[in-house]
């Protein structure tokens, strides 16, 4: 397998759950400012969105959004417990926490990187984005992680998602549960594996 990837972005989440998995792969850098691979070529021709992650199986196919990759990979490696059987309600709740973290933190995060936006509009988002943050906070009242005390693909991409508060200007400060998290799931080795990967650490 190759994981396409670009330092920091969205397809962290994609390479913790790799390194999670045990699996085999190959990280590619094709980074989001220049849509160039290594060798020169251009990214487009292997994803004409242009965005990261983009994940290509040995027999060729390639699959791109976070939460299907994510969940790929959880059902390459069912003894790994990274998503719960298909057809559970506990899946049902991955894939409703995968969605949030997609569509209502991800989605408001990503305005907020570029400097042509207007700073009230930015305001705009951020306070969206605070909302959303404090109820996610309530969340950790009574336990480790999103699915309970279980480590899943669904914190690999919460986790990647607000590492980009220092980056956007989003405060975190008082979030006590989220950075409490946020520290467990930094020190899972398999998380120092992906963010020393892609130069992060």
């Amino acid at each position: 397998m190759k994981l396409y990837f670009s330092p920091g972005a969205s397809s962290l989440a994609a390479h913790i759950a790799l390194c999670e998995s045990g699996l085999t792969f190959q990280p590619v850098a094709a980074p989001t400012k220049t849509k160039k691979l290594d060798d020169g070529s251009d990214y487009y021709d292997i994803n004409p969105l242009g965005y990261v992650p983009l994940l290509e199986l040995d027999d060729g196919t390639r699959l791109a959004e976070v939460p299907a990759i994510l969940q790929y990979i959880a059902d390459q490696v069912p003894a790994k417990h990274l998503a719960p059987a298909n057809g559970t309600a506990s899946r049902y709740r991955l894939q409703g926490w995968l969605t949030f973290i997609g569509m209502e933190l991800h989605r408001s995060f990503s305005p907020l990187f570029n400097p042509a936006l207007t700073d009230d509009a930015k305001t705009v988002f951020r306070d969206r984005l605070m909302g959303r943050l404090r109820w996610t906070e309530h969340e950790f009242a009574h336990k480790t992680f999103l699915m309970g005390e279980s480590f899943t693909v669904a914190d690999a991409y919460l986790f990647t998602v607000t590492n980009w508060a220092p980056r956007t200007g989003v405060d975190l400060t008082g979030f006590d549960r989220l950075n409490a998290f946020r520290t467990r799931v930094l020190a899972r080795p398999a998380v120092q594996q992906a963010m020393k990967a892609e130069g992060l650490s």
